[in-house]
């Protein structure tokens, strides 16, 4: 009965949701806005609708969001009550639109807002108290505008900001920027590609008091330069571009000998003015160059080298090949970045001098090899080498860095990494040899790596790994590693202190040998925290036994993310996980035959990602036991149609993306669709850009468009109906079944023969045999061995047997009725098997149907058994009779069988119609 009340209960909640009106401004409905996930629970909310083609700004937005995203779409205008109330507001993107209009007072509820970029846009000018109400913004952009006037109170209000971005305006004069002078804690101002022609600050007053840091000042029209004067006596920093346009460049010394950073790009073959303004750097502790190319020759090294306070130097984008001997000079720096510089070879004796040098950059290059001079330089402690062309290495070059902690010889054609290479490498704690061409690692490091704690020789080709590979590595907390075909690979024995691993998996034989070593082939490792299973194009699957007995050695793992490989779930029934895995990704597989056992153990999963994996439906969610779960990804998949009740299994569900699945726009997702937009809980992200699939007429429809109501309208009460009988029907039919069904197919059997006997009862047909033998084919050895030798044998009588005599081809049914009324009796030899038997039950009763209509003697019943009277189905009616009549006893009959047979005989022998005395079952005598 307890399923019958939840069918009821099923069907009534049904069609209570059905008839709920739709509210589409919830919060977790937004339209063409995506409320962005957070792990951590919190009651912030950001909120994203970047390119969403919107011409005005959403009234749906929360008004206890933190931080929109509104850039790339089409808004032309901000007005006041675009923001109104938005008193959390900390963050606000306008940038790429084409807005050229803000009404006054749009953002004076923004009292917390701290950054505001309207970069991108189509203002002409910034208005009187246009930022009224920004008393804490600190970074402004308004770059690429097209603001031809800034009024003097505009900046008024700005009484925090401290960076200031008018990159790209038409303005031509100083005088045209004057309010921006004004800000009393601005630290940088972006002027890059202005409109000036002349940058001086003569023309600013001489009573300003500026906290100006950092100042960027480009311009392809510039051709005067010229900063004398106090802009600012905190001025730092300097970036700025010469071109062949500049024609003068005059920098005060007063205020050059406070600058410590400048950044140079330049285009213009003239070195003249640099040479002059590095003269005169005298506190200069960084510079960057780009573009410099034909500075080389005149002198640039020797001349930035002469700035004792020089501590890091970065030349990138200029080629730099022959005159690197120049760097000897700069024997004071620090750090020397020279990435893309297309070198080939740094020349001996270019770094020897550097003894303070701490980071050297030489990725993205040429070099074949190391440079030699890498080997003197004992204090380095960062090297970069990544994306060259060195094939070898020697024992020798990094004989004295013994102070290296961080390595990056990634993307080179290494093809060995010998002991003698590493020895010195004693407080190595990083070490990058990713995509060489390794065949081999770890022959032996076990004095020099003892304090890596990151380390990646992936993509490469190794063949083999020693069993102990890592086992010295006590300090290591993340490792990346390729496998082809490991032998003993690696069982992260050994480390304690091991977070992070990355395996990229190439071959099926992998896994078949990690699961095939030893007993235990995973070492116990409490401290992992992820681990990530990446496949190539070629791996085809992988026996889910393996990630078991990960999962189960690593203790406190977290995160597991496994892409595109082909995961056996099929033996999920014997798995058992960690139990504290919060986060799981299975992207870029087949999962279409997934089935809920896979997640059961798993109740704190809290994300699950099955982006790209083939799923058609989600079915197997309802069983899976995801009550912790708070992020769903299935994007990309080959879902169309997808029922409300999936996601009733799932009570802690904040965020679902659904994108790019092939939704089916018909009644079938009415459901989905109404719990889409009305549901208070649950964030389906992109929600109102889903579009249709199927059928092929609402093909680019869009899915929360399609009408709904047209389901509830032609099918509601028929639903309601339906179901209600349906429960009437449930209830009857359970009640029928649990009291009155042995009778009813009692009836129905009676009737069957009744309709038989009227028809065959016109037809007068004769008898064709004395007696029909209706037993169970259990019992067929001892009607062929003890009655037909006694029946047919000794007395001559003619009888019927199925297996014998029935019409091939003919319908059960119909030989068994021909079979009883073309005898003269029925003899039923009735034995447990007998009473079980379906085609059993239909004989005797069709049989003793004939015994009452036609008030002839015509039923024998011979016991194989004894059987007890309470153990006769009332679905035989033979319990009533049996305790009236007598019967035939084939154990009674054990010491005497020639009187047993003589009774059948005498049944036999009986005819005519019934009378008080005459016994319906056995004629007038029986044992």
């Amino acid at each position: 009965m307890a399923s019958v009340n939840t069918l009821s209960l099923y069907f009534i909640l049904n069609l209570f949701f059905l008839l709920l009106p739709v509210n589409p401004l919830l919060a977790f409905s937004l339209k063409n806005c995506t409320i962005l996930y957070k792990e951590n629970v919190s009651a912030d909310v950001s909120v994203d609708c970047t390119n969403m083609n919107f011409v005005t700004v959403p009234d749906y937005i929360p008004k206890n969001t933190v931080s929109i995203q509104l850039g790339h779409n089409q808004l032309l205008n901000i007005n006041i009550k675009d923001f109104c109330g938005m008193s959390k507001l900390k963050n606000l993107n306008l940038t790429v639109n084409k807005i050229a209009y803000v009404e006054q007072g749009s953002f004076i509820d923004l009292v917390l807002l701290e950054t505001l970029d309207m970069g991108n846009n189509k203002l002409t000018s910034l208005t009187a108290n246009m930022f009224k109400g920004l008393s804490n913004l600190t970074f402004l952009v308004l770059s690429k505008n097209k603001i031809q006037h800034i009024h003097e109170s505009a900046f008024q209000c700005l009484t925090s900001l401290q960076t200031l971005d008018i990159a790209s305006i038409p303005l031509t004069k100083v005088a045209e920027i004057l309010p921006v002078f004004h800000l009393p804690h601005l630290l940088a101002l972006n002027l890059k590609y202005i409109g000036f022609t002349t940058f001086d600050t003569k023309d600013l007053p001489l009573n300003l008091s500026l906290s100006l840091e950092v100042l960027e000042i480009f311009s392809s029209n510039l051709k005067i330069l010229s900063i004398i004067g106090p802009i600012s006596p905190y001025l730092q920093t300097i970036d700025f571009l010469l071109t062949d346009s500049v024609k003068q460049v005059l920098l005060d010394k007063s205020l050059l000998k406070n600058i410590t950073n400048l950044d140079v790009a330049a285009t213009s073959d003239s070195f003249e003015g640099i040479h002059e303004v590095l003269g005169s750097l005298e506190r200069l502790g960084d510079i960057t160059f780009e573009y410099v190319d034909t500075w080389f020759p005149n002198g640039l090294l020797p001349a930035v080298c002469k700035v004792q306070t020089l501590r890091k130097l970065t030349i990138s984008r200029s080629h730099f090949d022959n005159f690197t001997t120049d760097l000897a000079l700069c024997s004071q720096l620090r750090e020397l970045n020279l990435e893309d510089t297309f070198m080939h070879k740094l020349s001996k004796g270019s770094l020897q001098s550097m003894k303070q040098l701490r980071f050297l950059n030489l990725g993205y290059n040429m070099l074949t090899e190391v440079p030699d001079d890498i080997r003197s330089l004992s204090t380095l402690e960062i090297l970069i080498m990544g994306e060259n062309d060195i094939s070898g290495l020697k024992c020798d070059d990094f004989s004295k860095t013994t102070r290296l902690k961080e390595l990056y010889l990634n993307a080179n054609r290494i093809t060995k990494l010998e002991r003698c290479i590493t020895e010195n490498l004693v407080n190595l704690k990083v070490l990058d040899m990713s995509n060489n061409l390794l065949k081999t690692f770890g022959d032996s490091f076990k004095v020099s790596l003892q304090k890596l704690e990151a380390l990646d020789i992936s993509r490469n080709p190794i063949k083999y790994l020693d069993t102990d590979v890592f086992q010295h590595m006590k300090a290591l907390k993340e490792l990346k590693v390729e496998t082809y075909h490991f032998v003993d690979v690696p069982y992260f024995s050994g480390l304690e202190n091991i977070e992070n691993v990355t395996i990229y998996v190439h071959t099926d034989s992998t896994f078949q040998s990690l699961q095939s070593n030893n007993d235990k082939p995973f070492s116990d490792v409490k401290t992992m925290k992820q681990l990530t299973l990446i496949g190539s194009s070629n791996t085809q699957w992988m026996p889910f036994r393996t990630i078991r007995e990960m999962l189960r050695a690593y203790g406190d793992l977290g995160t597991v993310t496994v892409l595109n490989i082909y995961i056996n779930y099929y033996e999920v029934e014997t798995f058992e996980l960690n139990l504290q895995l919060k986060s799981l990704t299975l992207s870029l597989t087949d999962l279409s035959s997934i089935g809920s056992k896979f997640f059961l153990p798993l109740p704190n999963l809290q994300n699950l990602d099955l982006s790209n994996s083939k799923l058609r439906s989600l079915d197997f969610l309802v069983q899976a036991n995801l009550s912790a779960l708070r992020y769903l990804n299935l994007t990309d998949n080959e879902i169309n149609v997808i029922s409300e009740t999936v996601f009733q299994s799932l009570p802690s569900l904040r965020f679902l993306d659904l994108d790019n699945n092939p939704f089916s726009c018909e009644c079938s997702n009415a459901g989905f669709i109404h719990w889409v937009v009305t549901n208070p809980q649950t964030q389906v992200v992109n929600a109102h850009q889903y579009k249709c699939f199927f059928p092929v007429d609402k093909q680019e429809g869009l899915l929360l468009e399609f009408d709904v109501q047209s389901c509830r309208d032609d099918g509601r009460f028929l639903y309601f109906i339906s179901s209600s009988f349906l429960v009437a029907l449930t209830l009857l039919s359970s009640f029928i079944y649990r009291f009155l069904r042995w009778h009813l197919t009692y009836t129905f059997h009676l009737f069957r023969a009744f309709l038989y006997d009227s028809r065959k009862g016109r037809k007068k047909d004769p008898h064709r045999f004395d007696a029909f033998v209706s037993y169970n084919v259990h019992d067929e050895d001892w009607v062929y061995r003890e009655m037909l030798p006694v029946l047919e044998g000794q007395q001559g009588w003619r009888l019927c047997l199925h297996h014998r005599d029935f019409q091939p081809g003919k319908p059960i049914i119909e030989n068994i009725t021909d079979a009883i009324y073309g005898s003269r009796k029925t003899i039923c030899v009735i034995s447990r098997s007998y009473l079980q038997s379906e085609w059993c039950s239909r004989e005797i009763q069709m049989a003793s149907f004939r015994l009452f209509d036609e008030k002839k003697d015509v039923l024998i019943l011979l016991f194989l058994e004894n059987i007890p009277a309470r153990h006769l189905s009332p679905y035989y009616r033979m319990r009533k009779l049996v305790k009236k009549r007598t019967y035939l006893s084939w154990p009674q009959a054990a010491q005497h069988p020639g009187v047993f047979w003589q009774n059948v005989q005498r049944a036999l022998q009986t005819g005519g119609a019934l009378t008080e005395n005459t016994d319906l079952l056995t004629g007038p005598a029986g044992i």
